[in-house]
């Protein structure tokens, strides 16, 4: 992701909606699944700038921030967790079964080898360990705000599971989110994707869907919309919204 866009999430993900909402739908998902067991290890492989670290803090003992950028990984540290290792996703510098628990929150749609990657998560997994992973939603919105954050591709239910299943992981949850809020995204998105076709401009990475300058209480109000659909997150998935967050494990060791 390139620097400009770094430092806005970074200034925006303690009020904006959009931060906020996924953080209390995607940490849900994740108590729900776990169903009170707490993580020894968790890795937060593609960690950016470390909006999901203290989250996850409160899942485990131990949680290690990994990215392909050190200047992320140097702000991790300032967040207080200096344990951080420079890695590009495709050969992790852990041993085999090193985790509970990995995460990739908008993370994978950055690497042009999703499989490759998915591969090496279930090697570092430890056998009944989980990985929990949120992508953006359907390759026909891919717009300005993707090419900026240098997104590979957006994704289908269908794709990601495929990625699990041919890493030899088992889906547990394979659910839309951002659900109550697609129906307003998506004509924006759609209308944004003919402006640019009509009036083709160089890529700024000064500007992004996050730009748009916001009150604080329709911060709250979104905020409120998107955590709306946890509940029903919890019992079951999705078919359709703006992104996606699944869930799969690493089989047990069958001790026949």
């Amino acid at each position: 992701m390139q620097e400009n866009a770094y430092r806005q999430f970074l200034e925006l993900e303690r009020t904006h909606w959009w931060f906020r909402g996924r953080r209390t739908v995607y940490f849900g998902l994740l108590d729900h699944v776990l169903a009170g067991r707490r993580c020894e290890r968790i890795l937060d492989l593609g960690c950016g700038y470390g909006g999901f670290l203290q989250g996850l803090s409160a899942h485990g003992a131990r949680v290690y921030p990994s990215d392909i950028s050190l200047e992320s990984l140097r702000h991790c540290g300032e967040r207080g967790f200096p344990a951080g290792v420079v890695s590009s996703g495709y050969a992790l510098p852990y041993r085999d079964g090193a985790f509970d628990l990995v995460c990739l929150f908008d993370a994978i749609e950055h690497i042009p080898d999703d499989a490759a990657v998915m591969r090496e998560v279930a090697r570092v997994l430890a056998p009944g360990g989980l990985v929990l992973v949120t992508v953006p939603a359907y390759q026909f919105l891919y717009a300005n705000n993707d090419r900026i954050a240098q997104h590979q591709r957006r994704y289908t239910r269908g794709m990601l599971r495929r990625v699990f299943e041919q890493a030899g992981l088992d889906v547990r949850r394979n659910t839309h989110s951002n659900v109550f809020l697609f129906p307003l995204i998506l004509p924006t998105v759609l209308a944004i994707k003919v402006l640019e076709a009509l009036l083709p401009r160089k890529v700024d990475s000064s500007h992004t869907n996050l730009s748009w300058p916001i009150p604080g209480f329709v911060h709250d109000l979104l905020h409120g919309v998107f955590r709306a659909e946890l509940p029903f997150s919890r019992r079951f998935d999705w078919p359709l919204g703006h992104s996606i967050a699944a869930i799969a494990g690493r089989p047990e060791i069958s001790s026949h």
